[in-house]
Order: structure tokens, then sequence, then C-alpha cells
């Protein structure tokens, strides 16, 4: 894992993973999480909660699509929606660098409520602390999330045949961002996918048995469905002609050799349901504008246990690894 910590710990892939485990669940236990879920579980009386936390330090604060609040905001809501929660209550931590124009942070609390009244959540309670210039990066954020337990993924029902499905078109958020940070000429509308996906998700839930959902953020729609398939009797296989990418991000990626797969979205979430309900779910998805382009992407299948495998326009079958380092750091 090396003696320092480095940017790659923050790609959340392998890195991210073995810093996790190496060191927090190491040391804390019993008193750690018990998952590397999105959230956790938390029992009451008459039901159960679910309650998750983040951090943002996205460079730049503001891009095409969106700024740092509208990224705290929409990461915690989905971080609860593809646990199969009803998001209800937001913190708000706000760690801010002198010198920080206050326009900048006006814009970026108004983007913070706007996407809060979007997704029907509530900011409950929050802190904020100002350190020194040069301490900082402008301003970083934080938000934990409450919401109610409403649908419950069953991992344990996934078989083969079931199917794999993305909300919408692959990779935008990381592509944008790294277009606007290395300041490439492009003319193309590359623009973050920023969006609360709760009302879509928890519509399609209310009508279809989802077995697993997971929102593709770091590391991107390949590092997710690794974690799906490590360790278990089932693998993955994805068609690569199936796969939902725009001619901007696909241009761009070509262009740089980066593999869509791998780029973060921030309003994409990947989902497994059952062969014959596939359809329904699509169908369900495509009633929201975040899921209009919703798309079967592949299949669970017995054939590569522990493995996800891309069929490429090729016809040659490519086993695709868990991101061990993201070429493009604090992207969230």
């Amino acid at each position: 894992m090396g003696e320092k910590i480095i940017l790659g710990h923050g790609s959340g892939g392998r890195m991210t993973r073995e810093l996790v485990q190496n060191i927090f669940c190491k040391h804390l236990g019993n008193t750690g999480p018990e998952s590397m879920d999105d959230g956790a579980v938390l029992p009451i009386e008459g039901g159960k909660l679910v309650f998750t936390t983040d951090s943002y330090v996205v460079s730049p604060l503001e891009f095409p699509g969106g700024n740092i609040g509208t990224l705290a905001v929409c990461g915690t809501v989905n971080d609860l929606a593809v646990m199969g929660a009803k998001p209800r209550w937001l913190s708000l931590g706000v760690i801010l660098e002198a010198g920080l124009e206050i326009s900048v942070l006006e814009r970026i609390v108004k983007s913070i409520a706007e996407k809060a009244r979007e997704a029907d959540v509530k900011m409950v309670c929050g802190d904020t602390k100002v350190v020194e210039k040069g301490k900082g990066d402008g301003i970083f954020i934080n938000t934990s999330g409450i919401g109610i337990l409403e649908y419950p993924p069953k991992p344990g029902a996934i078989v083969s045949g079931d199917k794999i499905i993305v909300t919408g078109n692959i990779g935008d958020h990381g592509m944008a961002l790294l277009t606007m940070r290395k300041g490439f000429p492009l003319k193309s509308d590359l623009k973050s996918d920023c969006a609360p996906l709760n009302h879509m998700l928890a519509a399609v839930c209310a009508e279809i048995e989802v077995k697993w959902m997971r929102d593709a953020t770091r590391g991107g729609v390949a590092t997710v469905l690794n974690e799906l398939t490590e360790d278990k009797k089932y693998g993955v296989l994805l068609q690569e002609n199936d796969l939902p990418v725009s001619d901007a991000v696909r241009g761009v990626s070509e262009l740089l050799g980066l593999d869509p797969l791998y780029s973060a979205n921030e309003g994409k979430a990947v989902l497994v349901v059952s062969e014959n309900e596939a359809e329904n779910a699509i169908h369900c998805l495509k009633k929201s504008d975040y899921g209009e382009n919703a798309r079967i992407i592949g299949s669970v299948t017995a054939d590569y246990p522990g493995k996800l495998v891309l069929n490429t326009e090729m016809g040659t079958l490519r086993t695709l690894g868990i991101l061990a380092s993201d070429p493009l750091p604090r992207i969230c």
C-alpha cells in the first residue's frame, strides 16, 4: 500500500479499497462499518433507516452541469437511493478557505438549495469552519444523509441470466471535468450529469424487484460491477455495442485513450433485475428525464465466475479489472 497517502488512494478503486480495509476496518473493528455498501442500515422501532456520509473536494469548484454543491446533494441522495431508501434529511458541513469569493459561495449554496428541493430532502443541521488562505482549496463540503428503507435490494437472489441495466449515458462527469481542468480546446456539449436519482429509482423499485443497485461514481460502471462480481460464483458479461455513450464522450475517450466504463458519473445508476422484468424496468426508467437513455448492457453469467468481461465490438472478449488508480483525481 506504500508508506504515504497519494492521490490514487482517493480513486474509488483498488487503492481506496485497500486503504479502507487495511487501515480503517483493521483498527475500527466492531465499531466500524459492517460492509462496503453506500450506507448503513439501522434498525429502529417500526422500520429501518439508512445512514450515509460523503465528502466533496472536486476541482474546479464550478463546472459545466453543476458545482461542488450540486455534487454534495446529488451524491448523498443517490447513495441513499441505491440502498433502497427514501432520502429525507441531510446535514451540511462546510470548510471554507479565507479568500473565497462570497459570490462563489452564494452560487454554491443556491445550488444546494435547488437540488435539495428537487430531491425533496431537508437540510436539518450543519457546521461551518474557516481555514487560512493556502490551507484549503476554496471550499470542501461534507454531507451526511438519512433515509427510510423502503425497497431493500436483494443481492442474494441474483442468478445467471439476470440483466444489467445502466440508467443513461456513461462517462459524462469524468470527461467533462477532464476537458475543463486540462483546458482542451474542444467544441462539444460535454457537461456533468449531476442529478438526484431518488424519485426515478423509487418508481422502478415500486414496480419491479431490483436485486442490486449502485451509483457509478468514482471508478465508473466497470468498478462497481467488479464489486458486484468479486468473490462470487457468477460473473457479468457486458456487450460493448449496447453501452450508451454520447458522441462527445466517445470522441474525447478515443482521443485520449481512456475508457468510458471507468469514467465517473454523478447521475447514473447500475441495476440488476431478472430477465423477464428487464424491459419493464427500462420502460419505467424512460418515464424520467434522467432515464431517457437507459439501456440493458449485459447479463449475469455462470461462465466467468468472479469476473467482469466485455464482449467487444470486434467480437473478442476482454476482462475488465477494478480500477487501480484514477487518472483524474478530485472529480467529486
